[in-house]
């Protein structure tokens, strides 16, 4: 079930929030996070059925593991059991997720032939709480249960449902309108390139710059509309995403970026490798096992591990760019100018593009191909319509090598025209915890903004959000699944 689905907006969602705050109303806290529960498997188990009862055995084992580590804390044999149920939480995950891209590499190395086929009540809610459930954010244990155990709960407030209504909103109107509507001048660029064709230096920059937009406001679109259904029940989940694009460097990226992912990666990764505390080389060997890892997180393919690596690298050099800064006496502590900002946001923006072309790519050989055209190796072309219009400028673009083909104008125009104006969005506008800081929307809520785009209950933000809910709504005839669910 998608939240971007009418089943979702006008069945699931409102039996299950008016369920539950019926419960807790007149039976009390516990009846309404049991239905929370109840729904929250129903929710995963919409999907396919079968792997409902995988997930009530992981929970079953999980919580079996975790009481018997508790009762015997400090007795001998209790590092073993850890071991042993975190070795079957990654031989779950492994052979789910991963057993079929081994099988076809050691298939390919070896000429092999393996084949794989498809394959407590708080305690249960932290698990299974389906705003979060599919792809996020990643929230601790510390920070859920003591809000499940709240005793305001039990007593919904109007605020959370208004604060809650308008962060889903604004996430719908970003998946709906804003990815959907630019994820075709994304799909048949990239499409092309699998089937081979050569992308000129405009085609491909479009195309790669299409799926920058696309992914943004998917995956942001998503993340707000998990933290607003989460808010719909007085639980707030941690911010997830805060304007990723507007980093002036890749640590600051990956700060701003899946944010919930980032700091999972540091707190079970990166620093029991031992992070920056046993010399240079450690530090960066480190780093790029993190990332490496953090790319066959989102998928089993060598795609997401040239991603993965590659944003590794990023951070080695930021890193080895930072210790440098001092020895060539540039200060640290001087707020950076106008320029000197724009330079550092654009470089950092380039290469987040460069990744994601191996991000969205199926094959190597694509993304290649995506790069090479990005690069101008296949020249420039423009519709013949900008021919007709040039003017006395003509001979100077033909002169530059730039051809004129047949067609394509209105593709053209459209695909620029989306990503120009979702640039400006991204770049300029303040985002949705920025935009609802005064409610907390989130546990680590953003930083103040100005002062007229602080939403309040007001009938002003109240028609503004409906007009976004009513073109969302309208624009879900095609249900497209979020790009992170295949992660």
């Amino acid at each position: 079930m998608l939240f971007n689905s009418y089943l979702f907006l006008f069945a699931f969602l409102p039996v299950c929030l008016v369920g539950f705050h019926l419960l807790a109303r007149h039976i009390g806290l516990r009846a309404s996070l049991g239905w929370l529960v109840a729904c929250s498997l129903f929710f995963y188990g919409w999907w396919n059925p079968a792997y409902l009862v995988l997930m009530v055995g992981s929970i079953i084992f999980n919580f079996a593991v975790d009481t018997r580590l508790a009762r015997n804390a400090g007795r001998p044999g209790n590092k073993a059991l850890l071991l042993a149920g975190i070795g079957a939480n990654l031989a779950l995950i492994g052979y789910y997720k991963y057993a079929s891209f081994f099988a076809a590499n050691l298939n390919v190395a070896a000429g092999t032939g393996f084949e794989v086929g498809d394959i407590n009540l708080r305690y249960c809610l932290f698990v299974t709480f389906f705003p979060q459930l599919i792809a996020g954010p990643i929230v601790h244990h510390s920070e859920m249960m003591p809000q499940f155990a709240r005793k305001a709960l039990a007593s919904p407030k109007s605020i959370n449902l208004a604060v809650g209504l308008t962060i889903f909103t604004f996430g719908l109107f970003k998946k709906a309108v804003l990815a959907d509507g630019i994820a075709p001048y994304s799909d048949s660029i990239f499409l092309a390139a699998e089937q081979g064709a050569e992308l000129d230096l405009i085609a491909a920059r479009g195309g790669a710059l299409a799926y920058t937009s696309q992914l943004y406001f998917d995956f942001s679109g998503y993340s707000d509309m998990a933290i607003g259904i989460a808010r719909m029940f007085g639980i707030r989940l941690p911010v997830n995403f805060n304007s990723p694009y507007k980093a002036a460097n890749i640590i600051d990226f990956w700060r701003r970026w899946h944010m919930t992912l980032s700091r999972f990666l540091r707190d079970y990764v990166y620093i029991p490798l031992g992070g920056s505390r046993r010399g240079l080389a450690r530090r960066h060997s480190n780093l790029i096992a993190t990332m490496l890892l953090g790319g066959l997180w989102h998928g089993a393919g060598w795609t997401f591990v040239i991603w993965g690596g590659l944003h590794g690298l990023y951070l080695i050099i930021n890193h080895a760019w930072r210790a440098l800064k001092p020895v060539l006496g540039v200060k640290t502590d001087a707020a950076p100018s106008i320029v000197g900002l724009a330079a550092a946001r654009t470089l950092t923006f380039i290469g987040v593009v460069v990744g994601w072309v191996f991000f969205r790519a199926t094959s190597l050989e694509s993304a290649f191909d995506v790069l090479k055209g990005m690069a101008g190796l296949n020249g420039v072309s423009l519709p013949s319509a900008i021919a007709y219009r040039a003017g006395d400028l003509l001979p100077v673009l033909q002169t530059l090598g730039i051809e004129f083909g047949a067609g394509g104008g209105a593709t053209f125009l459209k695909t620029w025209g989306w990503i120009i104006a979702l640039a400006l969005v991204a770049f300029f506008l303040p985002n949705t915890q920025e935009t609802m800081r005064r409610y907390r929307p989130t546990l680590d809520h953003g930083v103040d903004t100005l002062k007229r785009f602080s939403w309040r209950p007001t009938p002003a933000w109240s028609a503004y959000a409906s007009v976004l809910l009513a073109v969302g709504v309208l624009s879900l005839p095609e249900v497209s699944v979020f790009l992170y669910f295949q992660f």
